[in-house]
């Protein structure tokens, strides 16, 4: 399964998206029941991508995260190239759009970096 970064702080988001040129943030809450049960889903369907880094935030212990990425609810799965946000997936995800999404985002990266 993909490996996961905890991401404890919003400098260190902000860090990590530097630092990583594909990154997909997962904001969730301990007491979130669908946070639990997609997070080994995503971690699953990331591990086709390689290039694409996984942090987790605790909406919690960042509270600063729902201002700065305008969060309303959790989950979020945010998947960013640099500071730029191109999938956003919320609360009830479908996992064969997402994947859609990411197959089409990472091809066109994989081309242009070449």
């Amino acid at each position: 399964m993909k490996e996961i970064t905890e991401i404890t702080s919003i400098e260190m988001a902000h860090e990590f998206l530097e630092k990583n040129e594909l990154s997909f943030l997962y904001v969730s809450r301990p007491e979130c029941s669908v946070c639990h049960a997609i997070l080994p889903k995503l971690r699953e369907l990331l591990d086709a991508y390689p290039q694409i880094h996984l942090g987790h935030i605790d909406a919690n212990v960042v509270e600063e995260v729902a201002s700065q990425f305008l969060i309303f609810t959790v989950p979020v799965m945010l998947l960013m190239a640099g500071q730029r946000e191109y999938i956003r997936a919320d609360r009830f995800v479908v996992f064969d759009r997402l994947q859609e999404q990411l197959e089409q985002i990472y091809t066109l990266h994989q081309e242009r970096y070449l």
